[in-house]
C-alpha cells in the first residue's frame, strides 16, 4: 500500500455498513494507514478521502500495550500459533503450537505481522469475542474474525501501522 491509494480501492468490495465508515481521527495521516486507538479501542484505516473504515478491537493489557509505528511484515491465512514464553509463563499448559483453523488457535482465520517483535492483528477464538473493546491481550490487536477478513484483503505487506 502506498501513495496514489483511493478510496475506491479500500472502499471497494466487499460492501461495507455505512456505520464502519467515519470522519479520519485527527492527525496527519497518509491513505492506507492503519491507526489503533487504544484508549478508544478501534482500529482505523484510512483512505484518501478524509474518512476511515472502522473496526472494534481488543488492545494490550496495562503494560503491555505498545505504542508507535510500526508496518505490516506478513499476511498469513489460517496461522497456526506458537505462544511466546511471556503467554506460556502466565497461561500454563499451552502447547508449543497451535494448528491453523483449530478451534483454540487464538490468531483466527487471519493474522497480520508486524515488524515489532511477536506483535500480530489477528482474529479471535469463539470464547475471545467477549474480550473485543477491552485491554485484554499480550500486546497484539484483537479482532472479530469477520473483520480480521475484511481488513486483511484490504491491506498489502509494508502497511504503515500506528498505535496511539
Amino acid at each position: 500500500m502506498g501513495a496514489g491509494l483511493g478510496a475506491a480501492t479500500i472502499l471497494g468490495t466487499p460492501a461495507l455498513a455505512a456505520s464502519k465508515i467515519v470522519p479520519l481521527p485527527r492527525g496527519n495521516y497518509q491513505a492506507g494507514t492503519i491507526i489503533i486507538s487504544l484508549s478508544q479501542k478501534r482500529l482505523y484505516l484510512t483512505t484518501n478521502d478524509g474518512r476511515a473504515i472502522t473496526y472494534p478491537v481488543a488492545v494490550g493489557k496495562a503494560g503491555k500495550a505498545w505504542a508507535g509505528w510500526a508496518h505490516v511484515e506478513g499476511k498469513h491465512v489460517n496461522p497456526a500459533w506458537s505462544p511466546p514464553a511471556v503467554v506460556k509463563a502466565a497461561v500454563r499448559g499451552l502447547p508449543n503450537i497451535i494448528p491453523g483453523g483449530a478451534p483454540n488457535n487464538p490468531m483466527g482465520p487471519r493474522a497480520l505481522t508486524l515488524d515489532r517483535h511477536e506483535i500480530a492483528i489477528h482474529g479471535s477464538t469463539r470464547s475471545m469475542r467477549a474480550s473485543i473493546g477491552t485491554a485484554a491481550s499480550f500486546g497484539c490487536i484483537r479482532m472479530y474474525n469477520e473483520d480480521i477478513v475484511d481488513l486483511f484483503d484490504r491491506v498489502s505487506v509494508g502497511t504503515p501501522v500506528v498505535a496511539i
